[in-house]
């Protein structure tokens, strides 16, 4: 495996060194791209440059946050072609002479205008890639028509989604999930599964962004992965709707709207969906105790009914194009039916043995609503990047679940018994958020940042579990429940300065947080305080090849601390022979994240690779335990450290007119060490794990006769785990869309999971014990979707912007 690694880090540094002697230096040419009507910078518009008189591609570049940029190249004469998403194109002819030309500043106009006028004839890439993030353009990936924000995250490079929803990013399930930039109810009680109630058609676009700077909060050790909504601010009456049909059931619709007359903007996104999920689990356990062996085979089929209604509105009021005030409100509401099949056939020494049977239902009722408060002003100053923005947000969550479990039990040759009981969930959150932000330019390409970020966050669970007697009265289970109170307070003081010096950019920053987290059960006055303060530096240093290739060496140090659901005792009971539970001894992890990345602008397309590495302290895992009656009971624990590193490859290219390529390979190695937990257990387990693991992604858009189709294959390899490990998930998506309603909407048809095989397949094993666990949270999906638009761009297939 070493020897492995390391061909395959010697070939990174060849293609590195091949690519980067494309060009000789002689000059430079540079300038920055802006937004027409307000000068708004353009971050990450794309720049390229064709010989005159022959049109020769020659080299490719993107502008920075500022919208700058700067490309080498020899004396002559060319023809530059500036690009960003939403806005024509635009192309200047130029002389290059001397050391220096500078063309200035390059204004683009928004691409919407009266259907009448503009007909847009290209589209953004699916994916665009930086060297400090990765953004997935979410409409133009035709298998997320109909799909929610989980089953799009699914699909986006390097992350993984499991089975109860949680995510990963690069192997590293400590991710901070942001929406627009911020905290979200979604993701609080429920962690990832909230994500389950946006639809993808108020999605904008995801930004992955894998090693975060200062400016970001230390949350999150794999990194950030920030969602960002739909919301215009073009003038006039805008917007577009959805109507989406699928089978298993997935009804829905939605709007999105915009409306802006001189200084008022007006926006609503609104989106009403019922969905029937259908799912399954087959297990087979044995326990071993006293020289027996004790075997189970279970079956477990589900299905969640769910009517999802998300509504968000807002204005924005412009005192000038560089002073904005924006109020917004989202308000979400998730209405569901949750039903379970679980039967259990429970077997001495062989399954010809059998000892009893069992059969056990549930049936449950859910009910989420949460909503949010948003404020924020936005000051521009008179230079260039000179910026204030202040935010105020407020999160109003709750959910409450009433659950009644029957089970009916018939050992051989005995006598049929029935149980009932109910169980009772209330959960609530309240968080405040305040932020400020300010950016201060000096001298030419010089910058420095400063912000404060104060959050306070309460939560509760009332959880009650109890037998229900034949007369209906209800007796109280003890060890299920308690009353559990949440309490997270943590504030934050950030800095940053960066500069540019010829081929060098450079970024360094310094974030503090302080945290306060106190939970309690409230039953039995238990009371766990938290209090402590740490630095987390970052530092980033871009370098500029020759033959537009980039390097940049990054450094950053993250914290995950235990959430809500990490800390909460609480035991699941919806199988009530396997246990899900938090810990409320359970300390924050730490990680020094370090990656070297490479960006590559070819004529078609680019390609990007990184080569990372961390390093975790206290690290947070699920470990799996098996009392003496066969009772599983899991919960989170700190191990004592991981390594983990890999090499990572992202490419995109325009093969032909016809033919657009994206694909993605993460090559990861994790080694875990977890002794620490047999001395603190007096335990006798290997808790230790090596693996190398990695996954990959290939999606093929075809255009023929005026139709686009596109096929996406998902792979993850298996995986060993500190108890056990994961076999390969696998699985095909299809999709077909064509225009309609003369190019003013978009008929689509997608298969998610075309053979029905994505399932999650693991052997967990303990000194005891051994579990094989074959399981499906979604069958294959069918979906058809129609996407009108209102006075917006009509769609093309020729790659160019006309008038």
């Amino acid at each position: 495996m070493q020897k492995f690694f390391r061909l395959l880090f010697f070939g990174w540094l060849l293609f590195i060194a091949f690519s980067g002697t494309a060009v000789a230096q002689s000059s430079k040419i540079r300038g920055v791209i802006q937004d027409e009507s307000s000068g708004a910078a353009l971050p990450f518009a794309s720049v390229r440059l064709f010989h005159l008189p022959d049109s020769t591609f020659i080299s490719g570049e993107v502008s920075d946050l500022d919208g700058k940029f700067e490309v080498t190249l020899k004396e002559g004469r060319y023809w530059l072609l500036f690009e960003f998403v939403g806005y024509n194109q635009e192309k200047r002819q130029v002389t290059v002479a001397g050391t220096m030309t500078d063309i200035g500043a390059v204004k683009l106009k928004a691409a919407t205008k009266n259907l009448d006028e503009v007909v847009v004839q290209g589209e953004k890439s699916t994916y665009e890639v930086a060297l400090d993030k990765r953004i997935f353009n979410v409409g133009k990936d035709l298998a997320n028509a109909g799909g929610n924000a989980i089953e799009i995250l699914n699909n986006v490079p390097s992350v993984a989604v499991d089975l109860e929803g949680n995510v990963s990013l690069r192997g590293s399930s400590s991710v901070r999930i942001l929406v627009d930039g911020k905290p979200s109810g979604l993701v609080s009680i429920k962690g990832g599964a909230g994500l389950q109630q946006l639809q993808g058609s108020m999605i904008e676009r995801i930004e992955v962004i894998t090693n975060p700077s200062a400016r970001y909060e230390a949350e999150g050790m794999g990194g950030i992965i920030n969602i960002v909504l739909k919301k215009e601010q073009k003038e006039g009456l805008n917007g577009s709707f959805d109507i989406i049909t699928g089978y298993p059931m997935n009804l829905g619709g939605a709007a999105n709207l915009n409306f802006r007359h001189r200084k008022f903007n007006f926006f609503t996104n609104y989106m009403l969906t019922y969905r029937s999920t259908l799912g399954d689990t087959r297990q087979y356990q044995e326990l071993y105790r006293n020289d027996s062996t004790f075997i189970t085979d279970m079956t477990f089929d589900r299905e969640l009914k769910a009517f999802h209604n998300n509504l968000r509105m807002g204005a924005d009021y412009f005192f000038s194009e560089s002073s904005i005030l924006t109020a917004a409100y989202t308000w979400r509401r998730t209405k569901g039916k949750r039903y379970s099949h679980i039967h259990y056939n429970d077997y001495l020494t062989n399954t010809s043995n059998l000892l009893s049977r069992s059969y056990r239902t549930q049936d449950e009722t859910e009910t989420e609503p949460n909503s949010e408060y948003n404020l924020s002003y936005k000051k521009r100053f008179g230079r260039k990047g000179h910026e204030l923005l202040v935010d105020v947000r407020h999160l109003d969550n709750w959910e409450k679940s009433d659950q009644y479990f029957g089970e009916t039990v018939t050992p051989t040759g005995g006598e049929e018994r029935y149980s009932l009981q109910r169980s009772i969930n209330d959960e609530t959150e309240k968080q405040w958020l305040f932020q400020v932000d300010y950016v201060q330019p000096f001298g030419k390409d010089g910058k420095f940042e400063a912000g404060a970020r104060s959050s306070f966050r309460d939560m509760t669970n009332d959880y009650f579990v109890a037998n229900v007697k034949p007369d209906g009265s209800l007796e109280n289970i003890p060890r299920f429940t308690n009353y559990f109170l949440y309490d997270e307070n943590i504030h934050a003081l950030y800095g940053i300065y960066g500069n540019k010096h010829q081929k060098f950019s450079y970024q360094v920053g310094l974030r503090g947080e302080w945290s306060d987290v106190t939970t309690t059960l409230v039953d039995s006055n238990e009371v766990n305080n938290r209090k402590y303060g740490r630095l987390f530096p970052s530092v980033h240093v871009t370098y500029e090849l020759p033959g537009q290739n980039a390097l940049q060496v990054s450094f950053s140090r993250r914290i995950r601390r235990p959430g809500y659901n990490d800390l909460s005792p609480f035991m699941t009971f919806t199988d009530n022979r396997n246990y899900w539970s938090g810990n409320p001894d359970l300390n924050p992890e730490f990680t020094n994240s370090f990656e070297l990345g490479h960006v590559k602008y070819l004529e078609r397309g680019t390609f990007t690779s990184s080569l990372y590495y961390r390093h975790t302290v206290d690290k947070i895992l699920q470990i799996r335990r098996m009392d003496e009656s066969g009772f599983a009971y899991a919960r989170p624990e700190n191990l004592a450290t991981e390594n983990a590193y890999g090499l990572e490859f992202t490419g995109t290219s325009n093969v032909s007119s016809w033919l657009k390529l994206d694909g993605n390979l993460n090559f990861f190695r994790s080694v875990i060490n977890g002794d620490n937990l047999n001395e603190q257990y007096n335990e006798n387990e290997n808790y230790d794990s090596k693996t190398f693991t990695w996954l990959g992604r290939l999606s093929a858009r075809i255009t023929w006769k005026g139709a686009d189709f596109q096929l996406r294959n998902n792979y993850e390899a298996p995986q060993i785990m500190p108890q056990g490990k994961r076999k390969a998930i696998y699985a095909l998506d299809f999709a077909v869309s064509r225009d309609v309603l003369k190019g003013n909407g978009t008929l689509t048809f997608n298969v998610l999971d075309v053979f029905n095989s994505r399932r999650f397949r693991t052997i967990t094993q303990g000194s005891n014990f051994y579990t094989y666990n074959n399981s499906q949270g979604r069958v294959r999906q069918f979906n058809l979707t129609l996407n009108y638009r209102l006075k917006q761009a009509k769609t093309g297939k020729k790659g160019q912007f006309e008038e």
